[in-house]
């Protein structure tokens, strides 16, 4: 959960949905309240037009007769008191007074009050039990100057609200559709950034990665078109490079020869060994300046491969050829691997340890999504603060490894290119017990 929400599908879902959710809520209360005043409203001008007619009918009565009338409305739940005295209890009701005086017209003094409902007089428990629980109360001087107070309960001519059953219905089917429109927009809006974040994944594990498909809206083909200019570009810059270098050693192959040759004629036997150490270590520098260039742009394919067979097939060879190499551990997976490329990390991280550390003991296992490879060494020890350095082209750590060995340090900088086109990474640590361990994490076919 934590992850979804931590991604930018589930940032941009919870925008949506807080963002949709809190209009929502916002809008249905402004609603609420305007159709409460709307009923309210539509309840005081009934009120005023039940009393309109009993007064406007009263004040046209004869005083006499006006008694009979008062009772006929009493039997409709309406209190009718005539004469009447005027009370303080209740609030207020200006809305109701106001409407009354707009329809009986002007010769009337009226004012209005909300007051607590109670049966009117002589009436059973069946009206006692009305669910009304306030009722509109008028003071009002007839033409005649009679006193007259009337009480109108409240009757239920709209609804007070939708039910609440209905109301919790109504939200959760609203944020069910809310909630599958906001993950469906989250994840189109963020597709691209997906598809942009996988190729730039896979551009540095294989830069001959086909382009992008330029389609969309306009700042998706916009992104999509500059990241297939940026690979095409780094893939001419590559090819540029290596055949620059290829080149290279191509024609100092020929000098290269011509003078082998020509200090072969050197009379001084301690000289003439010295010049060709160097001319040797030339050529073995220029050649692994280009099997460096080539780790950085292989085109081998990627294929499936049982990882414990190739380890094995690795760790064999380099017994036979009087390594002191051990093997430990099994893991059973298969990994997405360029074969001829593997095959050189893993030799590279042996012969890196036989030759620095007079023997490689080489354990494998299967953590999670990754198989790890650890080959620790017999050597010194590497100081920690030069652990990193190790892996640029070229480095040397004078005093422990020195040119004697016949190194040229490239081959730890082409064991970890080779790993992070595979999707993995290489690290070095110091052994509590001595030597160094070069740890190699693959991910594994699931």
């Amino acid at each position: 959960m934590n992850a979804f929400f931590g991604s930018m599908v589930g940032r941009v879902f919870l925008i949506l949905v807080g963002g949709v959710l809190a209009s929502a809520m916002l809008t249905a209360l402004l609603a609420s309240n305007q159709r409460q005043e709307f009923l309210t409203h539509i309840r005081t001008l009934h009120a005023a037009e039940r009393a309109e007619q009993l007064v406007l009918m009263l004040d046209a009565l004869q005083p006499a007769m006006r008694p009979g009338v008062a009772e006929a409305a009493s039997r409709n739940g309406i209190v009718v008191e005539i004469p009447a005295v005027e009370s303080n209890a209740g609030a207020t009701d200006s809305a109701f007074a106001a409407a009354l005086r707009e329809r009986i017209g002007p010769g009337y003094q009226v004012k209005a009050k909300s007051i607590p409902c109670a049966p009117p007089p002589g009436v059973g428990n069946a009206a006692a039990a009305q669910p009304a629980t306030r009722c509109r109360s008028a003071f009002i001087t007839l033409r005649d100057g009679t006193p007259l107070h009337l009480v109108l309960p409240s009757r239920h001519v709209l609804p007070e609200a939708l039910p609440a059953p209905q109301w919790l219905l109504y939200a959760l089917v609203f944020s069910a559709c809310l909630g599958l429109v906001a993950y469906a927009v989250a994840r189109m809006a963020t597709r691209p950034l997906r598809q942009l974040a996988l190729a730039a994944t896979e551009l540095g594990r294989n830069i001959e990665q086909p382009p992008l498909p330029e389609h969309g809206p306009t700042e998706v083909r916009r992104a999509a078109s500059a990241f297939n200019n940026m690979q095409a570009q780094l893939r001419r810059y590559l090819q540029e490079r290596t055949q620059m270098l290829a080149a290279i050693t191509h024609d100092l192959q020929t000098p290269l020869t011509r003078i082998r040759l020509r200090l072969e004629k050197v009379a001084d036997d301690e000289l003439r060994d010295r010049l060709v150490d160097d001319l040797s270590a030339i050529q073995g520098m220029i050649r692994e300046g280009l099997d460096l260039a080539r780790s950085m742009n292989s085109e081998e394919p990627m294929q499936r491969m049982d990882f414990d067979s190739i380890l094995d097939s690795v760790c064999a060879d380099a017994a036979e050829a009087g390594q002191d190499v051990t093997l430990n551990g099994s893991t059973g997976a298969s990994i997405m691997a360029q074969p001829s490329a593997l095959r050189r990390c893993l030799t590279n991280l042996i012969d890196n340890a036989v030759k620095y550390g007079g023997y490689a003991r080489v354990a494998i296992a299967r953590e999670d999504t990754h198989v790890i490879v650890r080959v620790r060494d017999g050597g010194p020890g590497i100081p920690e603060a030069l652990l990193g350095a190790v892996f640029d082209p070229f480095f040397r750590i004078e005093g422990s490894r020195s040119r004697d060995t016949g190194g040229t340090g490239i081959g730890l900088t082409i064991a970890r290119n080779i790993a992070e086109k595979h999707g993995g990474t290489l690290t070095l640590k110091n052994h509590p017990d001595g030597g160094v361990v070069a740890q190699l994490e693959l991910p594994r076919v699931l």
